[in-house]
């Protein structure tokens, strides 16, 4: 049967509307992956520990600018049939786009370095690996899953990953004492407690992350079966909006999960300034169960991240040369390579881990605003988005997410030059 007609065949069917989504779930859960990754680790818990609830409000933001930020970015991706990066590359200046997508491709570089990092502490862990032997063996099982899988596979394979995190953390938020009151306050009550912007600008960029708009954009298309016909680019709008809706939300629980596991430190006066110190230090409050659930998580988030932050790169520098992700095409292998090897090297430099995580975060977060521009530029356009272009509404909530942005990277350069 020709996809069309069983396509028009399942919409006299409302009661398989359900089943009918569950072909889409995917690409949303492979963007989760992204901002539930040991950055976000290293800032949630750096939150949690050292301002217990308060910093929660910074959670549930960012996962709504999230939401309007990644399903503006699929639009694109079903709309075009490009990339944001192959779209830069079509209707924006050469001298311009190329400064655009390098930004973009330091900042998958920057997320790599985190990942595998976290995959690395992770490993020491459980295991007692040394840091940098294991991020050289977290760097090769990347690879390995990057170049030998397709991106089916790769997709189920992340949405286990997805799961396993997070029912670690549902089984680690029962063994805490949380105080829901004080939580659900702080999840809608905005604090700025003195000394936390650097914190909130991390938790921020470890949420809203670049690299994932640019591969939301493009695993989106994974989906698509006929550009051409208007029910059917609908149908994909519609279920693609309910994909990232949900995946969302999921990533915004288990980030909220994390912080709230970290809130037990913050009771007891216990200042983390290490993953492994937050490891130790579950110990006598946990268990040793909660300790190595904790390692066991941070282990498939850190692989599972670098994974996608792997494609995310690749698929920046293949929309150079105007092509899609493939990684049988040497653009995209070459930007697999670009994305993961000198994340590698900026390991062994890095002499205070926790810290590198924390500052790769802010770091991401001061690059943002520049893919976020860019993408409502092309968003707006006709040129661009044909009928599908931004309504006015959009434009205003995009904007006003673009400037919350700005403005908090403006208030972080002033506090950094303060202190």
């Amino acid at each position: 049967m020709k996809i069309l007609d069983f396509l028009k065949k399942e919409d006299h069917k409302p009661k398989h509307m359900a089943l009918d989504f569950l072909k889409y779930i995917g690409p949303g859960m492979l963007v989760t992956v992204g901002f539930i990754d040991p950055g976000n680790w290293a800032s949630n818990i750096a939150a949690g520990s050292s301002y217990g609830y308060k910093l929660l409000w910074m959670v549930t933001l960012s996962t709504i600018m999230l939401i309007v930020l990644q399903h503006n970015a699929a639009h694109l991706g079903i709309v075009t049939g490009l990339c944001i990066s192959e779209a830069i590359n079509k209707h924006i200046k050469p001298v311009l786009a190329r400064m655009i997508t390098s930004t973009a491709v330091f900042a998958a570089v920057g997320t790599a370095m985190a990942e595998i990092l976290g995959a690395s502490i992770a490993l020491n862990m459980l295991f007692h690996i040394p840091l940098k032997i294991g991020a050289i063996i977290s760097s090769l099982v990347i690879l390995w899953m990057l170049f030998s899988n397709s991106y089916k596979k790769i997709e189920k394979i992340i949405i286990g990953f997805v799961s396993i995190i997070g029912l670690a953390f549902i089984i680690e938020v029962c063994l805490v004492d949380v105080s829901w009151g004080q939580a659900i306050k702080g999840w809608v009550t905005p604090s700025f407690p003195t000394g936390s912007l650097p914190i909130i600008m991390s938790v921020l960029g470890a949420v809203v992350m670049p690299h994932n708009l640019f591969l939301h954009s493009e695993i989106i298309q994974s989906r698509q079966w006929n550009l051409q016909d208007k029910s059917i680019m609908e149908k994909q709008l519609k279920y693609e909006f309910m994909d990232t809706l949900f995946s969302m939300i999921v990533g915004w629980a288990i980030n909220s999960a994390m912080i709230l596991v970290a809130v037990s430190f913050f009771v007891n006066n216990m200042q983390v300034t290490e993953l492994e110190q937050a490891q130790i230090l579950l110990k006598p409050l946990l268990g040793n169960a909660a300790a190595i659930i904790f390692a066991i998580a941070l282990l498939f988030a850190g692989i599972s991240s670098s994974v996608t932050a792997g494609m995310a790169g690749a698929s920046i520098f293949a929309g150079l040369f105007d092509e899609p992700y493939d990684i049988h095409d040497k653009h995209t292998k070459a930007g697999v390579l670009v994305t993961i090897i000198p994340a590698l090297i900026i390991i062994f430099f890095v002499s205070n881990p926790f810290k590198g995580l924390i500052y790769s975060q802010m770091l991401l977060s001061i690059q943002l605003p520049i893919t976020i521009f860019t993408q409502i530029y092309l968003t707006s356009s006709k040129a661009v988005m044909g009928e599908y272009k931004n309504t006015r509404w959009e434009n205003i909530v995009l904007w006003v997410i673009g400037a919350i942005v700005a403005l908090l990277n403006v208030a972080l350069l002033i506090d950094t030059i303060i202190h």
